[in-house]
Formats: structure tokens, C-alpha cells, sequence
């Protein structure tokens, strides 16, 4: 998080200046409350009606001060939390699909939601207060050390005490936070489950049933929000408690000050700075539990975890240069052999048929090569590197794939190509025109920054192919892997993806039930997985064997 308050560094000093600028309105409010308060002991009209108009003036300065305070971190918060959301996002969708998989999609919708939304509000209300109130104390402890060095000791050493009480209260709030992101999420799949399901549950008349459990899901989250905020309160409650210890101890001292014969003013003033220096002392405390705990939500929604579960370091970069060498492999799948010591490679920039009958294996070979399953033995190497001794982003960053299913944003053509990237826009139309949007843009009136409907209900089959295989383009990957991409398109569409995919730079490999004459062959290999084994053939070659 420290990074990201770093970025926009001007901004983030701008932001301390206006959290800070509430401090000079509370020091001349103090003083002009004293002054106040202090012409009692004057005993003059005159000089009360002129310290109540400076007091006017001093409040009417605190509104001005405060305004200009909000307009000058409300940008710093909004640019902020966009990057957190973009970070977030930016996780999930660079996921691979052994990691995406282990969660389920309503787990994420609660990241992006519900912790951003604890982010928002504990992050950067704690924030404010920490350097607000924070500059209130070391203020206040300056001023009493420049009037009464004694009492400033006093004052420090309260502050000490009061530090060492709410450090005992650190590690439970961040756990308690960490419980309410949790059952948030369990909230979020609890709730889509049931209404995913509204129309099954109605027909078998079994809604009291799943009410029970949603009732449950309810009181779960409610009662983990109860006890971080119960025990939150608890610290409060409690450093408020030594706070009036502290503050009934400053009173005696300054009772023996007025009586040695400082004026009211005087008095009246340090009060309000003992106020300051442990009121502030006594909100900043819980505020930083606060704020460690919301630290802790933004590193689980944004960090990436490299999966260890193979006992190797994951600390090698994706480099494909040459080729992908699957050596003595087998695979076994809940109990069931998929494959057997087999072996062949991938060369860069060539592009893989993957044949065989349903259940072969043909999308768990892909789910192996994309890094999802690790539980093998044998060695797949890429220029001679262990797949297991390499990261699991870096490789994301290099592949991508196409579903025959593809999901879109109800958002720009431009972003569901970018995908929220800060591509330029002759990045993003060069894509588009590789991918054979051009006379889709040409008939859209906003051309790429026309707007799709809900997941692209405004587009065919054929448009909804080509903007995934745009995204591919854009983000340059290596390897593309295709999962029946124009299987439910009609032959003239299908032909056309076909042609499109094969005249990409990238290594292609695709699984592929459909065979378009003069287009398939063009291929350049065709691994044919039967009984376990990966046999590979040149495509021409194959092709002309089942022709004939």
C-alpha cells in the first residue's frame, strides 16, 4: 500500500497538507476559546465583545479551511482507490486457471466489492484521522514543552503508556478484519447460489430450506462485523478510560499553576493542549490497528501467491524461445490414468491441432502445458527450464486463451480489448484490425468506443470470437491456447476465425472438432491423443491419411 500512496507523490504531499490544515484551525479555536474564557478574569465589555468577534472569524476561517481540505484530498482518495480496484481486477483476470478455479467467482465480486469498500472506509478514514490527530498531538506536546516542560514529560509519558496498551489490541483486530473479509465472501456465494437456483428451489417448493441457510449466512457475517466492532469499541473504551485518569492528573497540576498565578487564559489554554496531546494519542491508537488490518484486506486482493505445493522455488522468468519439450509424462486424474510416459515438443511459432475422442484428453493436455495442473510426472521444460521452477504470473503474462464461450463487458469495444490496460488507441484499433474487426467497426457509429450490451448480446458469434482473439493480439502473447473456438459458429464464420488464428505470429494450440478443407491443413502439426499416448503427425500428412 506504502507504494501506492508513493505513486503520485506530489498529490500524496498535497493530501498531507490537507489533512493537516484542520490543525491550524483547532490551535486558533483553542486559543480564542481561552481568550474567551480568560476576559471573565479581565472583567472588561469591551474586551469580551472584541475576543468574541475574533472567535467569529476564527470559526469562519475553520469552515474556508475545511472545504479547501476536502477539495484537496478528494481526488488524491478517488485516483487511489481506482489503482486498488485495478489491482484487484488486474489479479483475477491474470489468474491462472488453477488459481481462479480454487475460489468461487462470487468470492471475487466480494474482493472487488465488499473489501474495497473496507479499504475505503477503514483505510482512509483511519488515515486522516492518524495524520490529523497526529498533528494535533505533536503540536500540542510542542506548545506545552515551550510553556511547561514538566507537564509536557507528564503528557509523553501518558502517551507511551497509552501506545503500549493499544499494541496489545493489534493482532486481533487485523484478525477480526480478516474474519469479517471472509465471511463476506462465504456471504456473496451463499447468496448467488440461492438466487441462481430461485427457480429450481420455487418448483420443489424448498425455499424455507435454503432461507434457513441464507438466515444463517446472514448471522455469520453480522455476528464477525459485531465482534470486530464491539472489540474495537473495547479499545476505545478503555484508552478513553486512562485518557480521563491522564486528564484528572493535568487538572491537580494545573490547579497548583493557577494558584502559583498564571491567568485563566493560560490555564484554560494548556487544558486544551493536555485535550489534544491525549484525545488525539487516544483516537490515532485504534486507528492504526484499523489501518493495519485494511492493509492486510488490500494485500490479500491484490499480491499475487506463487503456489508452492511442489516443494520448488518459483523464482524463474517464461522465456519461449525455442521450444516446449514434454518429456516421460503421466498424468492421472481423480484415480484415472490420462497419460502415460509420453513425450514430444512444441517449436515456437508453429501451430498444434490437438485430436482425439471426447475424454481423451485433449483440454487437460492444454491445462497441463498452461501450468493449471502440476501433479505430474515426467518433465515439461520450455527452453530447459522447469515449468515448476517458474512463476506462475510470468507465464500468464505470455499466454492467452479462447473459449468457445466468450464473456464481454457491458463496456466499449475498446475496453473489452484492453481489458482496463492503458493501451494506446492505435494499439488497441491495430488489434482489431488483425482480428478482422474492421467491418464491424465500420458499421458501429462510435467505431471502437461503441458500447456493448450485457456480455455482448448486440454482437454475432463471429464479433464475440474476434475480440478475444484481439485481446490475445494486444497483449502480444506466445503462446494461444484454443479451446472449439468456432465449434457453435456456421461454416463461413468458423472458416474465417480459422483463417484469422492461423495467421497469427503466436504458437498456436487449439482443440478442434471442426475440419474446414484448405484451411485446416494448414496446420503444422496434429498431436492425436488414444489410449493415453500423444502421437504427432505432420498435418498435411494426417489429413490426406484420413481423407483417403
Amino acid at each position: 500500500m506504502k507504494e501506492l500512496l508513493l505513486k503520485r507523490k506530489s498529490k500524496f504531499i498535497l493530501y498531507l497538507v490537507a489533512c493537516l490544515l484542520p490543525v491550524i484551525d483547532r490551535f486558533f479555536t483553542n486559543y480564542a476559546i481561552s481568550l474567551l474564557i480568560g476576559s471573565v478574569q479581565v472583567g472588561s465589555m469591551d474586551y469580551f465583545i472584541k475576543i468574541s468577534l475574533f472567535t467569529i472569524g476564527l470559526i469562519i476561517l475553520g469552515v474556508i479551511l475545511f472545504i479547501i481540505s476536502r477539495f484537496m484530498r478528494i481526488s488524491f482518495m478517488r485516483d487511489t482507490l481506482l489503482d486498488v480496484r485495478l489491482l484487484a481486477f488486474d489479479k483475477i483476470i491474470n489468474s491462472s486457471y488453477k488459481t481462479f478455479s480454487q475460489k468461487s467467482k462470487d468470492t471475487y465480486i466480494s474482493n472487488l466489492i465488499n473489501d474495497i469498500n473496507i479499504i475505503e472506509r477503514e483505510f482512509f478514514l483511519s488515515l486522516i484521522n492518524i495524520i490529523y490527530q497526529g498533528g494535533i498531538y505533536v503540536a500540542s506536546l510542542v506548545v506545552i514543552a515551550f510553556l511547561d516542560l514538566k507537564f509536557a514529560l507528564i503528557a509523553f509519558s501518558s502517551s507511551i503508556i497509552l501506545f503500549v496498551i493499544s499494541k496489545a489490541f493489534e493482532k486481533r483486530t487485523i484478525s477480526l478484519q480478516e474474519e469479517v473479509s471472509e465471511e463476506n465472501e462465504k456471504f456473496a456465494v451463499d447468496m448467488s447460489n440461492t438466487f441462481n437456483g430461485l427457480e429450481i428451489l420455487k418448483l420443489n417448493r424448498i425455499e424455507d430450506e435454503f432461507l434457513s441457510k441464507a438466515l444463517k449466512s446472514v448471522t455469520g457475517l453480522e455476528r464477525k462485523k459485531l465482534d470486530y466492532n464491539i472489540y474495537t469499541n473495547v479499545q476505545s473504551r478503555i484508552l478513553e478510560l486512562l485518557g480521563f485518569s491522564f486528564m484528572i492528573v493535568s487538572l491537580i497540576y494545573l490547579s497548583s499553576l493557577f494558584m502559583r498565578g498564571i491567568t485563566l487564559t493560560e490555564a484554560t489554554f494548556m487544558v486544551q493542549l493536555a485535550n489534544g496531546c491525549v484525545w488525539s494519542i487516544i483516537a490515532v491508537l485504534p486507528r492504526i490497528n484499523q489501518l493495519k488490518s485494511s492493509v492486510k484486506i488490500f494485500d490479500k486482493i491484490t499480491k499475487y501467491e506463487e503456489d508452492t505445493s511442489n516443494n520448488l522455488t518459483k523464482e524463474k522468468e517464461f522465456i519461449f524461445e525455442k521450444e516446449i519439450e514434454v518429456k516421460n509424462l503421466s498424468f492421472n486424474y481423480e484415480e484415472k490414468e490420462i497419460f502415460k510416459d509420453i513425450s514430444f515438443r512444441i517449436e515456437k511459432g508453429k501451430k498444434y491441432l490437438l485430436k482425439g475422442a471426447s475424454g481423451a484428453g485433449k483440454s487437460t493436455l492444454i491445462k497441463l502445458l498452461s501450468m493449471i495442473y502440476d501433479d505430474y510426472t515426467g518433465e515439461i521444460k520450455v527452453d530447459g527450464v522447469d515449468y515448476r521452477e517458474i512463476k506462475e504470473k510470468s507465464l500468464n503474462d505470455n499466454v492467452s486463451f479462447i473459449y468457445q464461450d466468450v464473456f464481454l463487458f457491458e463496456d466499449t469495444i475498446f475496453n473489452n480489448i484492453a481489458l482496463y490496460k492503458p493501451y494506446t488507441d492505435e494499439e488497441v484499433l491495430e488489434a482489431a484490425q488483425k482480428s478482422g474487426l474492421e467491418s464491424l467497426l465500420s458499421k458501429k457509429e462510435n467505431g471502437i468506443n461503441e458500447m456493448l450490451l450485457e456480455n455482448g448480446k448486440n454482437l454475432s458469434g463471429g464479433e464475440r470470437q474476434r475480440i478475444s482473439i484481439a485481446r490475445a493480439i494486444i497483449k502480444n502473447s506466445k503462446i494461444l491456447f484454443i479451446d472449439e473456438a468456432s465449434s457453435s459458429l456456421d461454416e463461413e464464420l468458423g472458416r474465417k476465425i480459422e483463417e484469422t488464428i492461423l495467421s497469427l505470429n503466436s504458437t498456436v494450440i487449439a482443440i478442434s472438432h471442426r475440419y474446414y478443407e484448405g484451411i485446416t491443413e494448414r496446420y503444422d502439426y496434429v498431436l492425436e491423443i488414444k489410449n493415453g499416448q500423444v502421437n504427432q503427425y505432420a498435418a498435411n500428412e494426417y489429413f490426406m491419411e484420413v481423407a483417403i
